[in-house]
């Protein structure tokens, strides 16, 4: 078949096959099968009945590429199984398949399905190709490169619901009105979706729930081009998805509970990892989730003790004179000790502390880190007032004690 094909290209022929079995009698076959000669079961593409153009849900009308198509295409290999051509017409018709959508590699090879269609009497189901999804830098999707299963975002802490929105977007397009040609003349090109416009697409970032996507999707609608499947947008979906679970009591619940195994692996020795803490974490940290797995990223001063002799924590402090942190530790922590356990709860705590800052005349910005720093042991987290509400009178008032311990143990090692 090699020696037959460099043939055929320096004669200047595009044909891959020069038809030679086509010509042998029926003596001669049997003769060839008895001699124990591997054999293959080809299409004559010179004698297909003659069929309506092909039309694509996405692509509209296509003009057909017989000459991209190998010549007498195979449909039995030597071994008699069938190739995937042949395959995929006969179980997709066997299984009553109405609608095949498959990638948009496989227009090449539609007139060729068509043609086997018409070659077995059977009537074709609707096509729709889709184009392919892309990484971010414009390469192909690829399971040797990144995330490609579903399951893959699951695990990583991405809501399903969000994934489907993603996913949905990507490739959503403008919907027009398509109507099939009799144009039958050979080329490998597609014409262009025509037809007048039916609707605009939607936002790339529009929230959606499932029956939203049920009731406005259609397949024509689907965009003719690659679409590059954008994290950021998945992130800001996420998010915005999340936002809506957690604003109501069932919602919030439910998003607890789902993160309680989560929590409690990460502090298996916390005595804070109940689903009550973690909803008042959630609630705290709001829009600084956006992936379930943040309330463990974002909220480890919430659940475990924080460590002040970290290289983050010490850093916050480069910049804060030690006696700006003691008078601050020194004003606050007779003001918190004041607040009862029945208070705490109503307690203005920016206001109490602002009203400490100004009477030692230590600068704002020196001042919160100083109490972001005992507090939190890190210089990203919600508002403090936020912070000790949820990890409640006695853990505020250890942290702040335990940073003022801290600042004389320095002070007597100097």
């Amino acid at each position: 078949m090699q020696e037959i094909r460099e043939r055929l290209a320096r004669s200047g022929s595009n044909k891959t096959y020069d038809k030679t079995c086509l010509h042998l009698t029926e003596e001669e076959v049997a003769r060839k099968v008895r001699a124990g000669e591997k054999s293959v079961v080809r299409l004559n593409d010179s004698n297909v009945p003659v069929r309506p153009p092909p039309f694509d849900t996405v692509f509209g009308n296509l003009k057909d590429a017989h000459a991209s198509l190998s010549t007498d295409p195979i449909l039995l290999k030597t071994d008699l199984f069938p190739t995937y051509h042949l395959a995929s017409v006969v179980d997709d018709h066997e299984m009553g398949i109405t609608h095949v959508l498959r990638g948009e590699e496989w227009l090449l090879s539609y007139p060729l399905h068509l043609d086997l269609y018409a070659c077995l009497n059977l009537k074709p189901p609707k096509f729709a190709h889709i184009p392919i999804l892309l990484n971010p830098d414009g390469t192909k999707m690829s399971k040797r490169k990144g995330d490609v299963q579903v399951i893959d975002y699951i695990r990583g802490g991405w809501e399903p619901q969000s994934v489907l929105n993603w996913l949905a977007l990507a490739g959503w397009g403008a919907e027009h009105e398509m109507t099939p040609t009799s144009d039958t003349s050979d080329s490998t090109a597609h014409q262009p979706r025509h037809g007048r416009l039916l609707q605009n697409a939607p936002d790339s970032t529009t929230l959606m729930t499932l029956p939203e996507m049920i009731e406005k999707f259609e397949l024509t609608a689907l965009t003719q081009r690659s679409s590059i499947l954008d994290p950021t947008k998945l992130e800001f979906l996420n998010k915005h998805y999340l936002m809506r679970v957690w604003s109501t009591p069932e919602g919030l619940q439910s998003l607890a509970e789902r993160a309680h195994s989560e929590v409690k692996a990460a502090f298996p020795t916390s005595s804070h990892t109940s689903i009550v803490s973690i909803k008042d974490v959630i609630l705290a940290l709001q829009g600084r989730i956006t992936n379930i797995h943040d309330i463990v990223r974002h909220g480890s001063f919430f659940f475990e003790e924080i460590n002040l002799d970290s290289e983050q924590s010490q850093e916050m402090l480069k910049r804060v004179k030690p006696e700006h942190r003691s008078e601050t530790l020194k004003a606050v922590i007779p003001v918190i000790n004041s607040i009862s356990e029945e208070e705490w709860g109503n307690m203005d705590f920016l206001t109490l502390t602002q009203k400490e800052r100004e009477r030692i005349n230590v600068p704002y910005k020196t001042f919160m880190i100083v109490l972001r720093h005992a507090i939190c042991g890190q210089k990203d987290g919600p508002a403090l007032a936020d912070v000790v509400r949820v990890i409640g009178r006695e853990r505020t008032l250890s942290r702040l004690s335990n940073s003022f311990q801290k600042l004389d143990t320095v002070d007597s090692t100097k």
